[in-house]
């Protein structure tokens, strides 16, 4: 009896699982909740404690973005923001987050859902997650030293933005 379990263990074990749980959609969305909590906390404090600072990487395109049309084209896959200093009016919602930034001077309100985010960074504590994209319903948690993929030209940051679009190799560990 024991050899019979066995084998059929044995069978079981190379047919192809599949998961009625999604833990993959599962982690995505704990993780997303992380994103939330930490903005959450951004806000609760009037600004972010000690040393923290965010890098958030979204699809500048994704369903539900909203932000200036010139935004958008300059920045046609993704955008990387810095929740740092200068920023005004975070609302923290279930589904999305709202900011202020000043591009070019110019202060620009940002709507932006949890779905659309690709990467979050908190590179005082060497923090940082990468999410795949939506449709996909995969995630994948990093160190920040780890983030180490190629970025379009729109990642770079304009010189007149500095302080507010950023590419994030020039904080990656080598």
């Amino acid at each position: 009896m024991t050899n019979r379990t066995s084998k059929k263990l044995d069978g079981d074990q190379h047919r192809a699982m599949t998961d009625y749980i999604g833990y993959e959609a599962l982690t995505q969305a704990a993780m997303r909740g992380v994103v939330r909590e930490a903005l959450k906390r951004a806000k609760a404090n009037g600004g972010l404690p000690g040393d923290h600072h965010f890098y958030i990487t979204f699809r500048s395109k994704a369903p539900g973005v909203r932000m200036a049309d010139y935004l958008v084209e300059r920045f046609p896959v993704d955008m990387t923001i810095v929740v740092q200093h200068q920023f005004w009016d975070l609302e923290v919602h279930d589904g999305h987050f709202e900011i202020i930034l000043k591009f070019s001077g110019v202060p620009q309100h940002l709507f932006v859902p949890y779905a659309a985010i690709t990467r979050f960074v908190d590179p005082s504590v060497n923090f940082g997650l990468t999410f795949e994209a939506q449709e996909k319903d995969a995630a994948v948690i990093s160190p920040a030293s780890e983030l180490e993929e190629t970025h379009d030209e729109a990642d770079a940051a304009p010189t007149s933005d500095a302080g507010t679009v950023v590419n994030l190799d020039a904080f990656r560990r080598k």
